[in-house]
């Protein structure tokens, strides 16, 4: 993985068929998709429970893009190795999971990922400032996590505009999760971002015997967030 700052659109398989993920993720990586994000939850740190290890492995070798892991659990470091074996590219964990971030990150890279760090809606970036040096990637969840298909939290907008300003020119990624459309996605684009996930507004509307619609969306978002 090269870093650049272009603008990339990461759909949630969360908001595929989950009875037909291979095909699904390479329907939306040709029709234009950037990277693949997989949401992994716990039924603990979030009020929801997805996938493990086992269904990453699965599906790594239908992605032929970049495999990026959102593990909203907690502990994380139990199951670092696992993810990285199970071929994700990028590790992201939340801030608020555990007590040693900066351990959990230094596992992550030491396991051969990127390291990404998420944030909830109500946490600050205070604690970011020493954690820069730790992370390829941070996260800002524009929704609680645990569902998708949430509303949009503005006050985001400003946490991504200090954050950009304090990355300065690092190669880190700010990446988006919650809520992405192409009303929002040039909002969170002009404030600083460079990767957008998207889950109900990629796949809806389309499936794999019928991937026009994803491509389509796709676009949308892309053309949206290259006007801002």
């Amino acid at each position: 993985m090269t870093f650049d700052r272009s603008i990339k659109i990461a759909p949630s398989i969360l908001s595929a068929d989950f009875a037909n993920f291979g095909q699904e993720i390479q329907a939306v990586e040709a029709q234009g998709a950037d990277w693949i994000h997989v949401d992994v939850m716990d039924g603990h740190f979030v009020p929801n429970l997805t996938f493990g290890p086992p269904l990453c492995k699965a599906i790594r070798p239908h992605i032929k893009t970049v495999m990026d892991v959102h593990l909203m659990i907690a502990p994380v470091d139990p199951y670092i190795d696992a993810f990285a074996d199970a071929g994700a590219d990028i590790l992201t964990a939340h801030l608020e999971a555990g007590p040693h971030i900066h351990r959990t990150l230094q596992a992550i890279r030491g396991a051969g990922c990127k390291a990404g760090l998420a944030l909830n809606p109500g946490t600050g970036i205070d604690d970011v400032a020493y954690l820069l040096d730790m992370v390829d990637l941070i996260c800002v969840m524009t929704v609680n996590p645990g569902f998708g298909g949430q509303k949009f939290i503005h006050s985001q907008i400003d946490k991504v505009k200090r954050l950009r300003e304090m990355i300065g020119d690092r190669p880190i990624h700010i990446e988006i999760d919650g809520g992405i459309t192409p009303e929002t996605a040039p909002l969170m684009v002009a404030a600083g971002a460079d990767v957008l996930v998207a889950g109900s507004a990629v796949f809806k509307g389309g499936s794999v015997q019928n991937p026009a619609p994803y491509g389509d969306n796709i676009r949308a978002i892309r053309a949206a967030a290259g006007s801002a």
